[in-house]
């Protein structure tokens, strides 16, 4: 069993030796752990000093992409190197290594595919009390997006397995938090939660400027992520607003007109009308954007497949072609 703990790091040369020094160097059940570290575009000595603390394998990019790239290079080479548990945490130093072996614990024994760390924000003494009421309306309106119990949507500090690495397709190029939540929520994905502890703040984050700019970047990734696994529902609820409300001012204008005043509410038989289009409109936009959704499935099931080609998951221990037996059982299906 072998476990690779991915750091994604831009600019941590000051912070990197103490995430390194608190990582664990051997955990029960888990027979090889390395360490990788994804370069995103740092201009200070991230990388230097990552070969000077012994790291086994470093990604870098010429340039800096964001987080949810990065994420998505490191689970990428995680998978190649041939990880069977691949944990994420943050170069800065923000989670306590030492809780790596209670996230993958649930994996080991079978409980889940992905571990989600609860950092209990209530006890997090640097969040201010307007920060920790944002986190816990957005990880609300997230469960709700996802059907998942998740406590802490936007904690970076998860274990996942090989199979649920292998399914993970972020689009984002913000964060990776978010998103993968509702898409594994969405897969019926086992999600499991694992309180963590959280180290003392080192420097401001770098994901956003200003808790504005934080609060419209996660509301247009939840927006647009659900927007994607459920648009039958999205559309054809906002048509059938749009054609409510324009129905309603249709009658209202009936009224006027039977009762001989229709000549002075002209203005809403042409909003009722504009309204009823429009939700009409969105109706045909939900059935099409669904009918996109079910080739998006496919897609990803797709995906999924080469993935475990690319991989060498063909086979099993005892050498049997699972994957051809997939195959045929899909088909029989």
């Amino acid at each position: 069993m072998k476990l690779i703990i991915q750091i994604p790091c831009y600019d941590e040369e000051k912070t990197l030796p103490l995430t390194i020094r608190d990582l664990p160097k051997q955990i029960n059940g888990i027979d090889e752990i390395e360490y990788l570290i994804i370069n995103d575009g740092s201009g200070d000595r991230t990388v230097e000093v990552a070969r000077e603390l012994g790291v086994h394998h470093i990604v870098s990019f010429p340039n800096n992409r964001g987080l949810a790239k990065a994420f998505m290079a490191g689970i990428d080479a995680c998978l190649k190197l041939g990880a069977d548990i691949i944990v994420n945490t943050d170069g800065d130093n923000q989670y306590n290594g030492q809780d790596i072996e209670k996230l993958v614990r649930p994996i080991l024994e079978g409980k889940a595919e992905v571990v989600v760390g609860d950092r209990q924000t209530d006890t997090i003494e640097h969040f201010s009390p307007l920060k920790k009421k944002l986190q816990k309306l957005g990880s609300w309106v997230v469960r709700l997006a996802s059907r998942t119990d998740v406590i802490d949507t936007t904690s970076g500090f998860r274990a996942y397995s090989r199979d649920a690495a292998m399914r993970l397709n972020v689009i984002s190029d913000y964060s990776y938090t978010l998103e993968t939540i509702i898409e594994a929520g969405r897969k019926k994905t086992a999600i499991a939660n694992v309180p963590v502890r959280t180290n003392e703040k080192l420097r401001e984050s770098r994901l956003f400027k200003s808790m504005w700019g934080y609060i419209k970047k996660s509301a247009s990734t939840i927006i647009r992520t659900y927007s994607m696994y459920r648009p039958l529902k999205v559309f054809l609820s906002l048509g059938i607003i749009f054609f409510s409300i324009g129905f309603l001012i249709g009658i209202r204008y009936l009224y006027f007109f039977f009762n001989g005043q229709g000549q002075g509410h002209i203005q809403s038989l042409i909003l009722s009308s504009i309204l009823i289009t429009t939700g009409f409109q969105l109706g045909v936009f939900g059935l099409l954007a669904d009918a996109i959704s079910a080739i998006r499935k496919i897609n990803d099931e797709l995906l999924y497949r080469v993935k475990k080609l690319e991989y060498g998951d063909v086979k099993d221990k005892n050498g049997i072609n699972t994957y051809l037996d997939e195959v045929a059982a899909t088909k029989e299906e």
